[in-house]
């Protein structure tokens, strides 16, 4: 009984270990795929991952599973883990989406926010709109992130929160195409601080039907912006076998 105690607490102890390394492989990996230095596409080769991260192999699958459920990567028989394309459809559904949770979270945070909360979104969007003018893709989306964390999370909704969550990465993912892509307008930057400010100020009159409009709105902006860009790298349409241009 006592072998049996200690082997229990020994697993236990591995256990607790394990978990902060996965979850560490995950977000170094999400990080790569988000920023596009994972590119859509790239093979994820066990081998080299388990010598770069320095983990084992049962890690590092457990690691890929979180992100399979993401829908960063897909695991493809013959072929392992590859990171997902970037896809019009999956463009259009994820935006519509948005649009709804947003909308809800603007709502909610206009009737159930309190003033610590207002004030820590207007200092958000103070941070973000400095972002922008400076002009660095990582900052830009880690204010921004920042900005919609504080919306999403004084919104007061356990449910909402956890719907949000679970599509999060692959809202950043979309995001920082459209912070960072070369071709990126430089009116939707602007269109962007300015809706933000709008936002905040629907809030702070407590006009939550204008409020939910605005976030709206803003995610359907951010949608027409993405799916321009997509269409910039879609490779141009050649003549068929035989047709005279």
């Amino acid at each position: 009984m006592v072998n049996q105690r200690s082997d229990d607490t020994r697993q236990e102890i591995i256990d607790r270990t394990a978990a902060p390394l996965r979850r560490s492989v995950a977000d170094a990996l999400r990080q790569s795929i988000v920023h596009g230095r994972l590119a859509p596409g790239a093979r994820l080769i066990e081998r080299e991952l388990i010598e770069m991260l320095g983990v084992s192999r049962t890690v590092l699958r457990e690691a890929l599973r979180q992100l399979e459920a993401e829908k960063l990567i897909d695991v493809v028989a013959n072929k392992g883990a590859v990171v997902r394309n970037l896809s019009r459809a999956e463009a259009e559904d994820l935006y519509a989406i948005r649009a709804v949770l947003e909308g809800l979270a603007a709502r909610l945070f206009c009737e159930r926010a309190d003033e610590a909360a207002l004030k820590s979104l207007a200092e958000a969007l103070s941070e973000t709109s400095e972002a922008y003018a400076g002009g660095d893709p990582q900052t830009i989306v880690e204010k921004k992130n920042l900005f919609y964390d504080i919306l999403f999370n004084e919104a007061g909704s356990e449910t909402l929160s956890t719907m949000i969550d679970s599509l999060q990465a692959r809202v950043w993912r979309w995001r920082v195409l459209g912070v960072a892509h070369p071709q990126r307008s430089d009116r939707r930057s602007a269109e962007t601080v300015e809706d933000l400010k709008a936002l905040v100020d629907a809030l702070r009159s407590g006009d939550a039907d204008l409020a939910e409009q605005i976030a709206r709105q803003e995610v359907e902006n951010a949608a027409n912006e993405a799916l321009r860009l997509i269409a910039e790298d879609e490779p141009a349409a050649s003549p068929a076998d035989g047709s005279q241009a």
